[in-house]
C-alpha cells in the first residue's frame, strides 16, 4: 500500500485502531524519518487519546489512556540491552487492556508474542511511503 502524504498516514494509523478488537502488538519497522510515529499518532487519534502524542526516542516508554484502551508506545533505537525495560514491556503485552506499539524492536524480538502485527514502512521519496503488513 502506497501512503502519499502525512495526512495518509494519520487516516491510516485511524483506521487501523478501529479494526482492533482485542489487546494487540504492533511492531513498526522502518528507518528514522519514515513515518513510524504519524503512524501511531493517527492510532492514538484512532483509539481516542486527546493528549498530543510524542515520540519516546529519549524516554523510551509513554503511556496514553484512550476511551477503551491504553496505548503504550516503545522506542527501542538507543538500547542495544533492554534490561529492565523488557520487563515493562512483557506486562505491557500481558495486560488485555492495552495497545502496545514497538519501534526498533530487534533486541526485544523474543519477547513479543508469535501472533503480533508487523507494519513495514518504507521510504520511497519525500512525500510517498509504502506500508506492508506482515
Amino acid at each position: 500500500m502506497l501512503i502519499r502524504s502525512e495526512q495518509e498516514m494519520l487516516d491510516f494509523g485511524k483506521n487501523f485502531a478501529n479494526n482492533i478488537q482485542s489487546a494487540t502488538v504492533i511492531e513498526l519497522v522502518g528507518d528514522v524519518g519514515a513515518g513510524k510515529t504519524t503512524f501511531v499518532r493517527g492510532l492514538a487519534q484512532g483509539l481516542g487519546i486527546k493528549e498530543p502524542l510524542s515520540s519516546p526516542s529519549f524516554t523510551i516508554s509513554r503511556f496514553y489512556q484512550g476511551e477503551k484502551y491504553t496505548l503504550t508506545h516503545y522506542d527501542f533505537y538507543r538500547l542495544e540491552d533492554p534490561g529492565l525495560m523488557a520487563e515493562d514491556l512483557a506486562e505491557s503485552i500481558e495486560d488485555e487492556n492495552n495497545v502496545t506499539v514497538i519501534e526498533w524492536g530487534q533486541s526485544i524480538a523474543d519477547i513479543l508474542p508469535p501472533d503480533h502485527k508487523v507494519i513495514e514502512i518504507k521510504y520511497i521519496d519525500e512525500n510517498t511511503r509504502e506500508l506492508i503488513e506482515k
